[in-house]
């Protein structure tokens, strides 16, 4: 047995033998849906077990936290976490999006200061990038961050922050020049979030579930050295950023980030649900429509693979990194929108109905599905991504 078999089989192992019991309680798909103290702390502790074993942040340096081994053996804990339907860790803006960036390109003391707590849990992170005014136009952000002295003093407001009422801090872009126009004026933040003038306000979803909130800044006062990089870079460090939350760039510190229900999940679901009095797998639209999104999801897989050849992507060697956000998600909406086809009229009951299927699973799945299609970038804006920087488009 290779070592890397060796280390699957240690992971597979400690997994099955630490798995947390399961609650007593609704336990969210992902960090967007995080609501109540319950879930957090759940989910919280799970995140720290994991890091304490080992499988967490097992690519990123020794000095600040990490495993300083090769990315390999994060992929290979990432499968096993997924086979086994283990629960998702909680700080995924910090695992995936924060921490990257702060890696990659913030000061000594930043990534000290910053990336132990990230991987430990005890530092949860949200995003201050949309705002209830501006819809997709991320560049047009109005809060502002004027200078003074020493601090900044911030006013404005950001939304769909999700984790906002469990964060400590937030990656933040805000308009420090309101003279120069669009994104010249716009600078980037670590700004924490307890701080006098900063308040969140939960966001109820269509699903009855919170997670994402509001957060408003009145005269809120942070210091001067939570500017990453340099006034009017601010712009430029968030579309980094969403290279890290679209896929595109790697350097995550790995862990699930969200419920492991997949095809597998939706093809036991046809042999159990029945079609002309018969089990639905065995008609043939039906099967025909697993095939299509069997062959979807192992293109997904292999894409990641082939970005690593480049003599199979010198044509358009953006394509994958570009659109691996945009197809990800859009499937698992199309997935669990076809889960609900399966189930006829049981399909309008939802969680809380006595004779919902799976006590309302996928109704709840299929409504937060949305969530990933939205943030990031919503999928209008990721095909304009692709038309116009992968196709050659003109942008009218």
């Amino acid at each position: 047995m290779s070592e890397l078999e060796q280390f699957r089989l240690e992971v597979r192992n400690w997994l099955r033998a630490n798995r947390p019991p399961q609650p007593d309680f609704l336990l969210p798909e992902t960090f967007m849906e995080v609501g109540t103290d319950q879930q957090f702390e759940y989910l919280r502790d799970w995140q720290r077990k994991v890091y304490e074993a080992g499988y967490l942040g097992m690519a990123w340096p020794k000095q600040y936290g990490g495993g300083g081994r090769p990315q390999v053996y994060q992929d290979i804990a990432d499968e096993e976490m997924a086979s086994e339907q283990v629960p998702f860790v909680p700080n995924t803006i910090g695992l995936n999006w924060a921490g990257p960036l702060i890696l990659a390109i913030g000061t000594e003391e930043q990534k000290k200061r910053f990336i132990p707590g990230i991987l430990s849990a005890d530092d949860i992170w949200c995003q201050g990038f949309s705002e209830p005014d501006q819809g997709s136009d991320l560049a047009n952000s109005q809060t502002r961050a004027e200078r003074k002295g020493d601090e900044y003093v911030i006013n404005g407001s950001k939304i769909w922050t999700s984790l906002g009422s469990y964060a400590k801090y937030m990656i933040l872009l805000a308009r420090t020049n309101p003279k120069e126009k669009r994104y010249a004026g716009l600078s980037y933040f670590l700004i924490p979030m307890r701080t006098p003038g900063i308040e969140t306000q939960p966001i109820r979803k269509l699903t009855g579930e919170y997670g994402f909130t509001q957060t408003f800044f009145t005269d809120a006062h942070v210091p001067a050295d939570t500017l990453m990089g340099r006034e009017g870079e601010g712009w430029k460090i968030a579309m980094m950023t969403l290279t890290f939350e679209r896929g595109a760039s790697g350097g995550q510190a790995g862990g699930l980030a969200k419920m492991a229900v997949g095809l597998d999940d939706v093809v036991e679901l046809a042999r159990r649900s029945r079609r002309n009095g018969r089990p639905a797998l065995e008609d043939p639209f039906v099967r025909d429509s697993l095939v299509r999104f069997a062959v979807e999801e192992q293109g997904d897989l292999l894409c990641g693979a082939r970005s690593e050849i480049p003599a199979l992507c010198s044509e358009r060697p953006d394509a994958i990194a570009l659109s691996n956000k945009l197809r990800i998600t859009e499937h698992r909406r199309r997935l669990f929108q076809f889960s609900l086809s399966l189930q006829g009229a049981n399909a309008a009951r939802f969680v809380g109905d006595s004779q919902a299927v799976d006590g309302g699973l996928w109704q709840r799945s299929y409504l937060n599905a949305f969530s990933s299609t939205i943030g990031g970038g919503t999928s209008q804006i990721q095909a304009n991504i692709i038309g116009e920087r992968v196709l050659g488009l003109p942008k009218d």
